[in-house]
């Protein structure tokens, strides 16, 4: 018997009755950087020189073996030795190699797991390659090794999709070969005594066959987003693992940095940072106010919503409205909710009337005198918000968080007409706010810094994405969405159909084009929000009114059966009668349509989106690009292999973004305008990544 002896700062080895442990220790994910590689490999050598080991067991301390690769790493020149001759070494060990598994083993530390010789799993693992989500493949045996243990047709449902296979299946499918409730150390001395008394069967995965499937490789390459880069040679990768593991290997490796090297990689990879970069905040060095229980008013919806996610968060929630009968309709659509959550898997069957019971509801918003935080979800109208929270300043309790659920409003305004405006603060949900991941933490001239760490803790705990925002109409999403928007109309105008916008746009990657997202939101909500905003509106500014002329016709889009688009059960398809409209308006301002290419539809488009975004930067409203970046890839649709708005901007360079620009003005110099944040990066050859840093 031996204790702990160190390789290095991250792997340990110790020797019992024949059995060589190596311990991965490398917090708070074991991720396998530079030293964890390089211990492996040394720790590996001198078990295999020691006469008094006989089989060597591989597992890892804290809450889970290896979760993946060294983010630290990303974007830096390779160090030695690379993960794939890792993993070789491994399988070409000399004596007897078995792996131990927990947590949430993923990309990287599932390449290190095929490469030994046998696998345990401990109970509650969930494994996984989840390349594909950063525009990458798995490149250190992950395409070969796992169709040699799962057969092809589950490597490539594994690998295409990058979901977490949970350890029963992990069995079923011959990733693990048993499963055990031991701790990993003691699950690693068992698996060793096993090997040795033959009672655990030990064999290379390189040197097991895979049997051709010819009809999956072609389903899968049917099944195929056409826009994306990897998946194709995903399916390619794991196509070649039919041959010898060398010559498979060769070709993941080429493949891996073809992948790695595009353009669509980098832009998932950005997506991947984002989701970490806007948690930090000047106010997250603050000690949020302990949030148990939540107010939410306004049981539609959004409300709704709302209160099913702080359910799902474990949360006490009190419901108010105004009406027995509205409340009995909140009740039905959160039950609802809860149930579609049990189906989907975010909650256990058996947690749904245990999760339903914490949910008390009221018509009396005196019922919200205990509670830590609320939020205000009534519909868009200032007077109602501002007596909504005259009574909250009088009936909450001191310390408590009230916050507003406004897509436009000024917070400032709202948060004047209580006595503690320290207190307040923007939750700009996005619908559905059980499933949407976006949340808005708008921050007022007067809010605690500690409110807004509350307000980023609260984020934290509902799964959802926090991005500060600053005061302003519409705070970053919805400002930025109301200027491009209205690029859509002027095109439409000048002679592009609605159908001919979507498409180019759903052909760039948004899984529906503006006018399709209009008629699936409901026409009649963009049509209030204009005519709130028609007293700002300035003389100068181009107003193209198809929209509101399509809505004063009851046409409001999929719930009224019509709009840009029919629905029925030969639809949707191009509404006739609403392409008449847009002939009348275009006749009545004497315009001669012309053609727009799909490219020219994409470019006007995401330089218009580009331009406000800019400025959302240049006033301080986010704190970075970055945090544009994720309102859009998480609230709005943007297709996250392309990054966000300002990452994409980076690709287009600011000096062809301006020379568009002027092109543009051209036509109308009061819409389009250089932001000077453009001007001054093309003077010294920034980027928005720059501001990121």
């Amino acid at each position: 018997m031996t204790t702990q002896q160190p390789v290095n700062d991250t792997i340990s080895t110790e020797i019992q009755n024949g059995v060589g442990l190596i311990c991965i220790d490398n917090p708070p994910v074991n991720a396998c950087g530079q030293a964890v590689r390089a211990g492996l490999l040394e720790a590996l050598d001198q078990l295999n020189n020691n006469d008094a080991v006989q089989v060597i067991a591989l597992y890892a301390a804290g809450r889970t073996f290896v979760a993946g690769a060294d983010i630290r790493e990303f974007g830096k020149p390779p160090m030695e030795p690379g993960l794939p001759d890792v993993c070789d070494q491994l399988e070409a060990s000399t004596k007897p190699l078995v792996s131990v598994l927990h947590g949430t083993t993923l990309g990287g530390g599932l390449e290190i797991a095929l490469a030994t010789h046998a696998r345990v799993g401990i109970t509650g693992l969930r494994v996984g390659l989840p390349e594909v989500l950063l525009g990458i493949l798995p490149g250190a045996g992950g395409t070969q090794r796992t169709p040699r243990l799962t057969g092809i047709p589950a490597a490539l449902d594994m690998i295409l999709s990058g979901r977490q296979v949970p350890v029963e299946e992990a069995l079923k499918l011959g990733l693990v070969d048993v499963i055990s409730d031991a701790t990993p150390r003691d699950a690693a001395l068992a698996a060793g005594q096993d090997v040795i008394a033959g009672k655990l069967q030990i064999r290379r995965t390189g040197e097991l066959s895979v049997t051709p499937d010819d009809a999956a490789i072609g389903a899968a390459k049917a099944k195929a987003k056409p826009l994306l880069f990897n998946p194709p040679r995903i399916i390619e990768a794991i196509a070649a693992s039919t041959g010898p593991l060398a010559e498979g290997q060769a070709l993941e490796r080429k493949l891996f940095w073809d992948c790695l090297n595009s353009d669509q990689s980098a832009g998932l990879r950005h997506a991947f940072f984002a989701e970490r970069a806007v948690a930090k905040v000047p106010e997250a060095r603050e000690a949020p106010r302990p949030v148990d229980s939540m107010g939410v008013i306004g049981g539609g919806t959004m409300g709704s919503g709302i209160a099913t996610s702080a359910l799902l968060a474990g949360m006490e929630v009190t419901l108010i409205e105004v009406a027995q009968e509205a409340l009995d309709r909140g009740v039905g659509t959160i039950t609802k909710n809860l149930q579609g959550a049990v189906k989907r898997g975010k909650l256990a069957a058996e947690q749904l009337d245990p999760t339903l019971a914490k949910l008390t509801t009221s018509t009396d918003m005196q019922s919200l005198a205990t509670v830590d935080l609320v939020v205000e979800a009534v519909f868009e109208n200032m007077d109602v918000k501002k007596e909504i929270f005259t009574n909250l300043d009088r009936i909450c309790k001191p310390g408590a968080v009230l916050a507003s659920n406004t897509s436009y409003l000024d917070i400032n305004e709202i948060a004047a007409v209580t006595n503690r405006p320290s207190d307040v603060l923007g939750l700009h949900f996005f619908s559905p706010a059980h499933v949407m991941r976006l949340l808005e933490i708008v921050v007022a001239d007067k809010t605690a810094p500690d409110v807004v760490a509350t307000g980023f803790a609260l984020a934290k705990r509902m799964r959802k994405i926090g991005v500060r925002a600053g005061v302003c109409d519409g705070f970053i999403g919805n400002r930025i969405l109301s200027h491009y928007l209205k690029v859509t109309t002027y095109m439409l105008m000048d002679g592009a159909s609605p159908e001919q916008i979507d498409k180019a746009l759903e052909g760039f990657g948004f899984a529906m084009g503006p006018f399709r997202v209009s008629d699936l939101a409901g026409i009649d909500i963009g049509w209030a929000e204009r005519k709130r905003k028609a007293p700002m509106r300035p003389a100068a500014e181009r107003y193209v009114p198809i929209a509101d002329k399509i809505a004063e016709q009851g046409w409001f889009g999929r719930k009224t059966g019509q709009g840009y688009y029919v629905y029925g059960a030969d639809g949707p398809y191009p509404n006739p009668a609403a392409l008449e409209i847009v002939d009348q308006e275009r006749a009545a301002a004497g315009v001669s349509p012309r053609e727009f290419t799909d490219q020219e539809i994409v470019d006007r488009y995401m330089t218009a989106m580009i331009s406000e975004a800019a400025r959302v930067v240049e006033d301080g409203i986010a704190l970075r690009p970055i945090d544009v970046d994720a309102v859009y890839l998480f609230g709005y649709g943007f297709p996250r292999f392309r990054g966000g708005p300002l990452h994409y901007a980076d690709s287009i360079g600011a000096a062809e973004l301006i020379k568009r620009i002027e092109t543009y003005a051209k036509e109308d110099s009061h819409y389009w305008q250089v932001p000077d944040i453009l001007r001054k990066m093309a003077a010294d050859g920034s980027k928005f990544s720059d501001l990121n840093k």
